[in-house]
């Protein structure tokens, strides 16, 4: 859960986009380059796994696996607030939510 403003930070899926026209995928829109290495050709801060610093979670200390954000899934949902920056999306008052 993360509200508009951080909805620029949140980080891309790895998986293509479905074909139609003016998707970022196509030859045609210039997205995609034929027989190209994409290990030389990709940006130099790629993701990885085993150099990354996960963050712990403000409210439960459990690993962030989203860089960027201060507050685990769980704990945003729980409170309704943003994942990233804290600012409440959502009144959870008549919520019916369990205590786990």
């Amino acid at each position: 859960m993360v509200c508009d403003a951080c909805q620029k930070k949140v980080g891309r899926i790895a998986t293509q986009d479905v074909w139609k026209s003016g998707s970022r995928n196509t030859v045609e829109s210039g997205g995609k380059k034929l027989n190209e290495n994409k290990l030389l050709s990709g940006k130099s801060s790629r993701y990885s796994p085993y150099t990354t610093k996960f963050n712990k979670c403000k409210l439960c200390k459990s690993t962030i696996h989203q860089p960027g954000s201060a507050y685990c899934q769980g704990c945003a949902y729980k409170l309704g607030i943003c994942g990233m920056c804290g600012v409440k999306i959502l009144e959870t008052k008549n919520y019916r939510q369990s205590a786990v």
